[in-house]
């Protein structure tokens, strides 16, 4: 089957130096890459954030009745200078 690919001119410049050091055609080079990266393992193990929040579940939260404008006083209130 032939198709269009767009490959980074570095990439494409390395893949045909391989193709000639190995005496193959760019084709082989390109369907062989395709092969490793197809056969290898394709589930990651998910990343779990971990739980760092702060006072209890459900728990009440003092901050919910303030609007942005209040959040963001509270925020840069008082600075702390080193």
């Amino acid at each position: 089957m032939k198709t269009t690919l767009e490959i980074q001119d570095e990439l494409f410049a390395r893949a045909k130096r391989h193709a000639k050091l190995t005496g193959r055609p760019l084709r082989a080079v390109v369907e062989e890459g395709l092969r490793q990266v197809l056969a290898s393992p394709t589930r990651r193990e998910r990343y779990v954030l971990p739980d760092l929040s702060v006072g209890e579940a459900g728990g009440h939260d003092p901050l919910e009745t303030y609007s942005w404008q209040d959040l963001r006083d509270e925020i840069y209130a008082n600075p702390t200078v080193q």
